[in-house]
């Protein structure tokens, strides 16, 4: 028996008689397998339908379907009572940036962006664990005595163990998409309307992953899958050998982004092309154009990494320009119209020089202008067919292609900064491959961050065209193994490395910048540019700083009478709140769940002299908040007469007729939280 097969074996088996029925399943199985769900489960009603199909009474349709899909969707728009709170000890420059990264279990995080950041994302890039069956998948409910692992001190500390799922559990293809399923439904309503989901998977899910999305975000919205080819077959294949890993792409809505944006990636060698065309042309003066084209050509030939579209532009002209040729033959099957057919005169000879087949691709009018424009190509006479005169500089960008070829790794990058992690994703793939699909002031959201790759490759991509993209990521406080180097080295959570390796990038740009010639950082005002977008704020999921969260309603009581014990309860237990909680945790989650982001900014009030007032905003939201346990009557009297702004207010500062005063007056402006 293999390694792999042994490694299945239930050690209880070792010590019962037979399992016939086991055994008598297998060979069902192995007979008709149609008979047999995903998870490897007999489907009653599909053995019924082979003994009499009268047995069986539904209305057939197409849908994907499995266990636990109804509790999953529920899950996923079920409120969290949980929070976000800001740890400023493990943040980095955070006023020079609106980077954010989160550790937290990443479905109550995206529940508590979903209102702030509704909307607001372009694109979602994450690499969800691939159900490989040595992998982790995330639960939904991390009890632990009936409590959140948030709530658990220790394992907020020391990191969360999560257990494996394996490929014994009956529910394993399942267990995954619950997981998956959940997530991305909340996930759906942070997207622009434009916006662009990836993720990355391999071959155990990408058949499950795709049906999956198309139920999330509608068959009409999938706009590929690119093939990324790590040009490296996986050594332990045991049947076909993958070396390649598929990135899923699907849009909130593909009408509205394709009627918008053109998905198109700058040619990777374009630039290079350019520089050394220009270099070659400048030898013109000692030599001709044609020994600077057979050089040049020679030089495209060897260049390793070339695709064939760039190869192609293997010729300069008399004016330097890089340039190739392409047919001008009508594409489609059938014959051109008549006026498409009329034939070109070579420019020495005179003659008419051959019409394609089926006629040229453009009407007379356009052919006429790319004469004029010297952008058709004649052979040495009329008998070679006209081409196209396509320019580089002119065609520098191309449609982003299903295959992408990627050998690297971020090994030698990690071990320069000291840092352990396994398999993570390479920044510069990451960074080519986010490029075409972000603009400069977007927001890319992974919520499966690991080491923190797409985090990383924004910043780069930030230096090098100077945008101010945003990154957010969230990452679960996942136990290091205690045997590997990054556990030794201190980093006890998955999520100290997410942040880590993001703070020593910050660090490894600052100190370039600085070591530059001139010194980048020579001046104050130059100093503040050059932080821009360098660093982050980190939060943590907490437990609500509102004790409310843990009343229980009592099933013999009526509604009202529920409500008037809430009341009750919040007054006897929140009576404390100010002086028992950290104030900034407080307005932190106060704004949160009013649907600030996590960018907000305080400014206080000095008009106000007898209560603190505070003057919120995200940059587009706006607020004044108090977290004074009393609101005086002199504060009550000016939102009286200016009600022009949102008022948020502590539940316990009012007393009944404030209350009411205050809600007459300001009506939906004023909040008691």
């Amino acid at each position: 028996m293999s390694k792999e097969l042994g490694n299945t074996e239930n050690p209880i088996e070792n010590v019962q008689s037979h399992d016939w029925n086991k055994e008598r399943l297998e060979q069902l199985k192995n007979l008709m397998p149609d008979l047999f769900t995903n998870d490897g489960q007999l489907n009653i009603n599909e053995l019924k339908k082979v003994v009499d199909p009268s047995l069986v009474t539904e209305t057939e349709r197409y849908e994907f379907r499995w266990f636990g899909k109804s509790n999953a969707k529920r899950e996923a728009f079920t409120p969290t009572d949980a929070t976000l709170v800001y740890d400023e000890n493990r943040s980095v420059n955070p006023t020079e940036s609106e980077n954010i990264i989160i550790e937290g279990e990443n479905l109550a995080v995206l529940k508590l962006l979903s209102n702030s950041y509704r909307e607001q994302v372009k694109c979602i890039y994450i690499d969800p664990p691939y159900n490989t069956g040595k992998d982790f998948v995330y639960s939904d409910k991390f009890n632990q005595d009936k409590k959140e692992y948030w709530e658990d001190t220790e394992v907020t500390e020391n990191g969360f163990k999560i257990d494996t799922n394996t490929e014994t559990d009956g529910r394993f293809h399942s267990n995954w998409l619950n997981m998956m399923y959940s997530r991305l439904l909340i996930a759906r309503q942070l997207l622009q309307e434009n916006g662009i989901i990836a993720i990355h998977i391999d071959e155990h899910e990408e058949h499950h992953l795709r049906k999956l999305c198309e139920e999330v975000f509608g068959e009409e919205n999938f706009l590929g899958i690119v093939v990324w080819d790590k040009l490296n077959p996986k050594g332990d294949a045991r049947a076909i050998s993958y070396q390649h890993e598929s990135i899923v792409l699907f849009a909130k809505n593909s009408e509205f982004l394709l009627s918008n944006t053109e998905l198109r990636r700058e040619k990777p060698n374009a630039q290079a092309i350019l520089r050394k065309a220009e270099i070659l042309f400048k030898k013109i003066n000692k030599t001709d154009l044609e020994t600077v084209n057979e050089e040049f050509k020679e030089w495209i030939k060897c260049q390793e990494g070339f695709s064939g579209g760039e190869k192609a532009y293997s010729k300069i002209d008399e004016n330097g320009k890089v340039y190739r040729g392409v047919s001008m033959a009508w594409p489609n099957k059938k014959k051109a119209p008549d006026e498409y057919l009329i034939p070109l005169i070579h420019p020495i000879t005179k003659k008419e020089c051959p019409i394609p087949e089926r006629g040229w691709r453009n009407p007379p009018n356009t052919m006429k202008e790319l004469l004029e424009k010297d952008l058709i190509l004649f052979g040495e006479d009329e008998r070679k067919q006209p081409e196209r005169k396509y320019l580089l500089e002119e065609n520098i960008f191309e449609n982003i292609p299903s295959i992408l070829e990627f050998a690297g790794s971020d090994d030698a990058f990690f071990k320069k900064l000291e840092l352990e992690f396994d398999n993570p994703k390479p920044f510069k793939f990451c960074k080519d491959f986010l490029k075409p699909l972000i603009s400069t002031e977007d927001i890319v959201l992974d919520f499966f961050a690991g080491s923190g790759t797409a985090g990383h490759a924004i910043t780069e991509l930030n230096q090098e065209d100077g945008g101010n993209r945003k990154y957010i990521l969230v990452q679960l406080p996942e136990a290091t193994d205690e045997t590997s180097e990054a556990y030794k080295a201190g980093y006890k959570k998955i999520s100290d490395i997410t942040i880590e390796r993001n703070k020593r990038v910050v660090e490894k740009i600052i100190k370039e910048k600085k070591t530059a010639q001139p010194d980048l950082f020579d001046a104050e005002v130059n100093a503040q540019e050059q932080l821009k977008g360098l660093g982050f704020k980190v939060f943590k999921l907490q437990k609500s700083n509102f004790p409310r969260v843990e009343y229980a309603p009592d099933p013999n009581k009526t509604h009202e009478e529920n409500i008037e014990a809430l009341k009750k309860y919040i007054r006897d237990k929140e009576a404390q709140l100010i002086s028992a909680f950290n104030k900034e945790e407080l307005i932190t989650e106060i704004l949160l769940k009013n649907g600030f982001k996590l960018n907000y900014t305080l400014t206080k009030q000095e008009q106000f002299t007898k209560n603190e007032i505070l003057f919120a905003t995200d940059g587009d939201k706006e607020a004044l908040v108090c977290l004074d346990g009393d609101l005086v009557e002199e504060t009550i009297e000016y939102f009286k007469k200016n009600t022009e702004q949102k008022l948020i207010v502590l539940e316990r500062a009012l007393d009944t007729t404030k209350k009411w005063n205050l809600k007459h007056y300001m009506k939906d402006n004023f909040k008691a939280f």
